[in-house]
């Protein structure tokens, strides 16, 4: 499990592009037949993804943890982005199709995911936080999540957001967790941008067309930088960060918060004028 630490908003400022992607881009999560995991030191926050093709994978837990399974101490929540699939939890079993959600409380100790057809396996893309409740097992289906469309297509930012576990979805303790679907002729995520001084996010890219590009945007308002991600790929983004993202083609992604306040809204937007 690789480990990323905090990073310090001056330090940032003097990172090449090299050093940004080292502390910050989550670049190979599906790997076939494995259980890949990155552990930040952003609100404790574990980002990782199963990629069952021709074996069912068992969540194990991670010497970083301390525990003897993964959710002793951890709730998460799962988005598959590709073919239909099942998680079984504890010996019940919950199907998801392509953008489903699951979300899963804490104490729980056998989870396993597995593909229904090798040809066009699932990919489970999770995301964990530290739990000190027990909240229900609860599935659902993109339809169930409150969709918000925001933007308009003048502005390229047409979109859907689709909310799973929020405080008027699916309950958690500090999870907050969701999908943006794109519009046909819109590619920009989040723009008027904004920060939340109370929440990390992590956001996960996917559905991007054969060699197109994402171009994600962060930094201090004032002092702002931009990586080049391809499809299938995470990033991380603390508190101080703008969160914001263009790409060369439509697009879909995962956001994911984790931290102090579960409220949606509670964001601090940006005016596009004051972006330096």
């Amino acid at each position: 499990m690789k480990i990323f630490h905090q990073v310090h908003p001056r330090d940032f400022k003097t990172y090449d592009t090299a050093g940004i992607r080292e502390n910050f881009l989550l670049e190979n999560l599906l790997v076939a037949d494995s259980i890949e995991c990155a552990y930040t030191h952003y609100d404790r926050m574990v980002v990782g993804a199963a990629f069952p093709v021709s074996k069912s994978l068992q969540l194990g837990t991670y010497d970083q943890l301390k525990s003897e399974n993964f959710l002793d101490r951890r709730e998460i929540g799962i988005i598959n982005i590709a073919g239909t699939g099942n998680i079984e939890v504890d010996g019940e079993k919950f199907e998801l199709e392509k953008q489903d959600c699951l979300y899963i409380g804490k104490g729980r100790v056998k989870i396993i995911f597995s593909s229904n057809d090798q040809s066009a396996p699932a990919k489970f893309i999770f995301f964990s936080c530290p739990a000190h409740k027990e909240y229900p097992t609860r599935l659902m289906k993109p339809a169930e999540a409150l969709p918000a469309e925001m933007g308009s297509l003048d502005n390229n930012n047409h979109r859907v957001i689709n909310k799973y576990i929020h405080n008027d979805g699916i309950q958690s303790c500090q999870l907050v967790l969701g999908v943006t679907n794109f519009k046909k002729g819109s590619i920009w995520n989040t723009m008027p941008p904004h920060t939340h001084d109370r929440r990390m996010e992590s956001y996960f890219y996917f559905d991007l067309p054969e060699n197109q590009r994402i171009i994600h945007f962060m930094g201090e308002p004032n002092e702002t930088r931009h990586l080049f991600l391809n499809n299938e790929q995470a990033i991380l983004s603390p508190s101080w960060s703008i969160h914001s993202g263009v790409a060369t083609a439509n697009y879909s992604f995962i956001w994911a918060m984790a931290g102090e306040n579960m409220v949606f809204t509670d964001m601090d937007a940006v005016p596009v004028g004051e972006l330096r």
